[in-house]
C-alpha cells in the first residue's frame, strides 16, 4: 500500500485536498470518487518528495545553479508548444528540450518532467511537483488541456499569456530605471558635496570669520555635513536595518495588508497597480476558462495569481456568488474595487456565451491603459527628481556662498 496525495472538487465546485492509501493510482481515484470527489490530482506522496528533493539540490549549492525566472519559463512554454504543433510526441519534445537547455536550474526539471513522461505519468504531474517554477496556473491549464485533447493549443495560449505579462513588467520596470538612476545620483552628489566639498569651505570660513557666528543656511549644511562624516557607519548601519526591518514587517499579515492597501491607495502609483491588476485578472481568467478549466476553478486559481489580498478577498465574493448561483457580474457590480466598465463587458461576455473573448478584450483594453498610465507617471517623475535635485544642490551651494559674502562686504567696508 502507498500513501497518494489527492487535490478534487465536489459537487459544489469548492477544491478540496487530502491522502488515501491504495495499492495503485487507479484504485486510489476509486476511492476519491466513492467520496464523491472528482479527482483532479492524485499522485504518490514519496514520489514527489523524491522530485522535489532532486528539484532543489542544486538551489542548495552555493555555485550551482539558481531559481528558473519567469524568462526562461516562458521560453520553455514556447518551445515545448511549437514542437507539440509540429506534431512531434511529448517524451520526444522533452528530451529534445533537455538536450539543448543552457539553464541548469531548469534543465534538471526538464530531466525530471522526462522521468515521469516516460513511467506513464502526465506531464501536469510532473509539472505540479516543482511548484517553484510552475505555479497552479500553469499546472490546472495543462491538466485542461491534457483531459481536452489540446494540450498544444492550451501551451500556445499559455506561451501568449506569459510573454504579455513579461512584456508587461518590463515595460514597469524600464520606466522606473530612469528616476531610480536620478535619485542615485542625487544622493552620490549631495554625500560628495557634503564629505568632499563642504569641509574644505568650513575650514575657510574659520579663518576668514575669526569666530563670526556662521548664516543659518550655512550652519545647517555643515551640522548636516559633520554628522555625515562622523556617523557614517551609523547611517549605513542604520539604513541597513531600515531595510531589513521592512522586509521582515512585509512577511507578517499586517506588513502584507498595509502594503497592498499603499499600493492601490497611493495617487498615482495607485491607479498604476489597479489597471494592472485588473488586466492580469481578465487576461488570467479568460485563459483559463478558454483552456476548459471550470469556471469556479477558474476563479479560485485567478484569486491565488493576484498577490493583492484586496483583489483575492473580492475574487473570492465573487466565487462564492457564482457558486451560489448568481451571473459573475452581478457581484463584480457590488465589489467597488472592479470597475463598472469591467462589470458590463464581462455581463455582455455571459449573455452572448463569449466570455472567455470578452475577458480578452477586457484585457487588453487595460493593457493599453497601463502603458498610458507608466508613461504618465513617469513624465511626471521625471521633472521632480530634476526639480528635487537642483533645489537640493542649489540650497547647498547657495548656504556655501552666502559667508563668502558677508567676508567680501567686511573686506569692502
Amino acid at each position: 500500500m502507498a500513501t497518494f496525495k489527492y487535490t478534487a472538487i465536489d459537487q459544489t465546485g469548492t477544491e478540496k485536498s487530502g491522502t488515501v492509501e491504495a495499492g495503485s493510482k487507479d484504485e486510489a481515484s476509486e476511492q476519491i470518487a466513492g467520496m464523491g470527489l472528482m479527482p483532479t490530482e492524485v499522485k504518490k506522496t514519496k514520489d514527489k518528495k523524491k522530485a522535489q528533493a532532486k528539484a532543489g539540490a542544486p538551489k542548495k549549492s552555493l555555485f550551482g545553479p539558481g531559481k528558473v525566472g519567469q524568462e526562461s519559463i516562458t521560453g520553455f512554454t514556447r518551445q515545448i508548444s511549437t514542437l507539440l504543433q509540429a506534431q512531434l510526441p511529448l517524451l520526444r519534445c522533452l528530451q529534445l528540450m533537455q538536450k539543448q537547455e543552457k539553464n541548469p536550474a531548469l534543465k534538471v526539471i526538464i530531466e525530471d518532467l522526462v522521468d515521469n513522461v516516460q513511467t506513464g505519468n502526465n506531464l501536469s504531474e510532473g509539472l505540479a511537483m516543482h511548484p517553484k517554477a510552475f505555479d497552479r496556473l500553469f499546472v490546472n491549464m495543462t491538466k485542461a488541456g491534457e483531459a481536452g485533447g489540446i494540450l498544444e493549443q492550451v501551451l500556445t495560449s499559455l506561451a501568449n499569456f506569459m510573454e504579455k505579462s513579461l512584456r508587461t513588467k518590463k515595460k514597469v520596470k524600464s520606466a522606473m530605471v530612469y528616476p531610480v538612476v536620478v535619485m542615485g545620483v542625487a544622493v552620490l552628489i549631495v554625500v560628495m558635496l557634503m564629505i568632499v566639498v563642504v569641509p574644505k569651505f568650513q575650514g575657510i570660513f574659520e579663518d576668514m570669520l575669526k569666530g563670526q557666528p556662521l548664516p543659518g543656511p550655512t550652519q545647517i549644511v555643515v551640522s548636516l555635513s559633520e554628522f555625515i562624516q562622523h556617523q557614517f557607519l551609523l547611517i549605513v548601519i542604520g539604513g541597513f536595518v531600515m531595510w531589513i526591518g521592512s522586509k521582515l514587517i512585509k512577511k507578517t499579515a499586517f506588513g502584507v495588508k498595509a502594503s497592498d492597501w499603499l499600493s492601490i491607495n497611493v495617487p498615482k502609483v495607485g491607479d498604476m497597480v489597479r489597471v494592472g491588476a485588473i488586466s492580469r485578472f481578465a487576461r488570467t481568467f479568460g485563459t483559463l476558462l478558454s483552456s476548459g478549466v471550470p469556471i469556479l476553478q477558474a476563479l479560485t486559481i485567478t484569486g491565488d495569481t493576484m498577490g493583492n489580498q484586496f483583489f483575492a478577498k473580492a475574487i473570492s465574493n465573487v466565487h462564492d456568488s457564482v457558486r451560489d448561483g448568481e451571473p459573475l457580474a452581478v457581484q463584480m457590480e457590488r465589489e467597488t474595487i472592479f470597475p463598472l466598465m469591467v462589470a458590463s463587458m464581462i455581463e455582455i461576455g455571459e449573455e452572448t456565451g463569449q466570455l472567455p473573448e470578452m475577458l480578452g478584450r477586457v484585457a487588453d483594453t487595460y493593457d493599453e491603459e497601463l502603458d498610458n498610465a507608466v508613461g504618465a507617471m513617469t513624465s511626471i517623475i521625471e521633472p521632480i527628481m530634476i526639480v528635487f535635485l537642483a533645489v537640493v544642490v542649489g540650497f547647498i551651494v547657495i548656504a556655501l556662498f552666502l559667508p563668502i559674502v558677508a567676508i567680501i562686504e567686511g573686506l569692502s567696508s
